[in-house]
């Protein structure tokens, strides 16, 4: 995408920010990929509102948050898309159990207010890479606990502009996946743990922070797993033990450390896929694919994509 074909005159007027043309995919964690036709970062929830409410319904809106988990094919991202920045960032300690967050807190920032306040059971958050609106889009989790676990209820903003509040109960959460509309915006949650002693918190984050730093590329340009755990329902079909893990499935298949173009699955931790420096978008996800034909010819089993792909790839022709 060279130049925006929306014209900024059919946007409402916002407090915000609008610029065209604007980086994603090099301020992503996979520093890949395209441009957004038009990036908003509204000034506050009242503006995201207000821009919702008179957005024509025909111009594609989409939400991101810090790309930590997200390809943005070399095409760039047509329409409007919404990146919240620090306006949505709150951490607020509720009482001596709950937190009240932002969707743009960054997940080990979150863990570590938690922390500081003696709130124990979000040590999770530190071992997931990315912002708590992704954690409510896809249930991330780490070290045995998911987001539904800890979560009360998310603050929600749809496409026509409305505010809701939604209860976990009626999210649909399970394995890195929730049934909320994708196009429904989250603006917030409201978390809660349960006591515990500051100092055996911070270090069990510590512990996490450890593990991660010896098992994952962590200091590569990454995007966290790759590809979600197969289900028991999936293994059993395909006659493999119950509790095989992708990375696993990966290793049979020859997977670890292969390379297409700039893109490599890693040699540490072969379920993450890193930029070794000169990937593009399309060597990224042309790698995630050749993995999956390779796992699927080697195990019957298809492994499905955790890392979200969004926008247009680049025509070959």
């Amino acid at each position: 995408m060279t130049k925006a074909s929306l014209n900024l005159q059919e946007l409402p007027l916002v407090r915000g920010r609008y610029t065209e043309n604007a980086p994603l995919g090099e301020v992503g964690w996979f520093r890949a990929g395209g441009t957004a036709e038009v990036l908003f970062k509204p000034e506050d929830k009242e503006d995201l509102v207000e821009f919702l409410t008179q957005c024509p319904a025909d111009i594609p809106v989409t939400v991101l948050g810090v790309l930590s988990n997200t390809i943005i094919r070399d095409g760039g991202v047509r329409g409007v898309v919404i990146r919240p920045g620090r306006e949505f960032a709150n951490i607020d300690v509720i009482d001596d159990v709950t937190v009240s967050v932002g969707a743009s807190a960054i997940d080990v920032n979150v863990a570590k207010v938690a922390a500081e306040a003696g709130i124990a059971g979000l040590e999770f958050l530190s071992g997931v890479p990315g912002s708590i609106g992704g954690a409510l889009r896809m249930n991330a989790g780490a070290y045995g606990t998911e987001t539904k676990d800890v979560l009360i209820e998310a603050e929600i903003i749809t496409r026509q502009g409305q505010a809701l509040r939604m209860p976990v109960a009626m999210m649909g959460m399970g394995y890195r996946h929730s049934n909320v509309p994708e196009d429904y915006i989250f603006t917030g949650a409201v978390l809660r743990g349960q006591r515990g002693d500051r100092e055996k918190i911070e270090a069990h984050i510590a512990e996490i922070k450890a593990k991660r730093s010896e098992t994952q590329p962590i200091k590569a340009r990454t995007g966290g797993s790759t590809f979600a755990n197969p289900k028991s329902a999936e293994l059993a079909a395909a006659g493999l033990p119950e509790g095989l893990k992708a990375w696993q499935l990966i290793d049979r298949a020859g997977g670890r450390g292969l390379t297409i173009g700039g893109a490599q699955m890693s040699e540490l931790h072969c379920n993450f896929m890193i930029n070794t420096g000169t990937a593009t978008a399309s060597d990224l996800e042309m790698l995630g694919e050749e993995i999956r034909r390779r796992v699927e010819e080697k195990t019957k089993i298809m492994l499905r994509w955790e890392i979200k792909r969004i926008g247009e790839a680049v025509s070959s022709s």
